[in-house]
């Protein structure tokens, strides 16, 4: 073993204040030469040694042990003769390694602790990254949404379907049906809903005896307007008869529960 691993064995020693005298010196010499590596390493074995003091918890005597203190003393008062001093009855190695062990625990401690703070910030930085890439998804959703409605509305192939209100004070909703792109229906100013209450479009099959096929549920921006997108309706058009919207619970409905409030006749 060479003399600077010799050192660095006993920083701790030094630290803990366990070396003799010709030991500490011949440490202490070592750390006048500027051994940058040993005054790291006796550094750290002083930072770990004060925090010794935090790991034995505060205790104090109780009242019934002061008590039975004064009774011993002022009952057995006399003079007693001081003993010659005697040797520790433990080795210094046994008492180096218990320091030894304490030091490692005290270490591992603080890196179990640092490991944890490296795991949390990791963990936020995969939560910020899922909500990033879902951001993202729902971006791309309304983009394709967005696309594929200008191309049906724009589309001279899309058939035009006008919707007209059962009262005069209500707007024309007006909807482009494309035979494979879809439906898409749009309007301005149209009024909020009352409570849970949501719109829902409907096909009238052409067959008199079939029932209204239900489709979306929808609701305007808070500025009145509306443009929804029916990717997939139930029915093709050349089956459809009309289209009709009406005011049903949050949900939808299976058959309408009220009076349309648009209709419009597919040409």
């Amino acid at each position: 073993m060479s003399n600077l691993d010799q050192f660095r064995e006993v920083a701790e020693a030094y630290a803990l204040g366990a070396l003799d005298a010709e030991e500490r010196a011949a440490f202490e010499a070592h750390l006048a030469s500027g051994c940058p590596e040993c005054e790291k390493a006796l550094a750290e074995a002083r930072w770990l040694v004060s925090q010794l003091a935090y790991l034995a918890p505060e205790a104090a005597p109780s009242q019934e042990l002061k008590e039975r203190l004064l009774r011993s003393v002022s009952g057995e008062a006399r003079v007693v003769p001081m003993a010659a001093p005697k040797k520790p009855a433990v080795p210094f190695w046994l008492w180096a390694a218990v320091a030894a062990l304490v030091v490692l625990a005290v270490y591992s401690s603080w890196q179990a602790h640092d490991l944890q703070k490296q795991i949390s910030g990791i963990n936020e930085q995969a939560r910020a990254e899922i909500q990033k890439r879902e951001k993202l998804e729902r971006d791309l959703v309304a983009f394709k949404q967005e696309a594929t409605m200008r191309a049906i509305v724009t589309n001279p192939e899309s058939t035009r379907i006008m919707l007209m209100p059962s009262k005069k004070d209500m707007p024309t909703l007006e909807a482009k049906w494309h035979s494979q792109l879809g439906l898409v229906v749009t309007g301005y100013e149209v009024p909020k809903l009352s409570g849970n209450r949501v719109l829902q479009l409907w096909l009238i099959p052409k067959d008199r005896d079939a029932k209204p096929k239900p489709s979306i549920t929808f609701w305007p921006e808070h500025d009145g307007r509306l443009a929804k997108l029916i990717a997939n309706p139930p029915e093709a058009m050349p089956d459809v008869k009309a289209l009709a919207v009406t005011e049903e619970p949050a949900g939808g409905s299976a058959q309408p529960t009220s009076t349309p409030i648009w209709v419009g006749a597919v040409s």
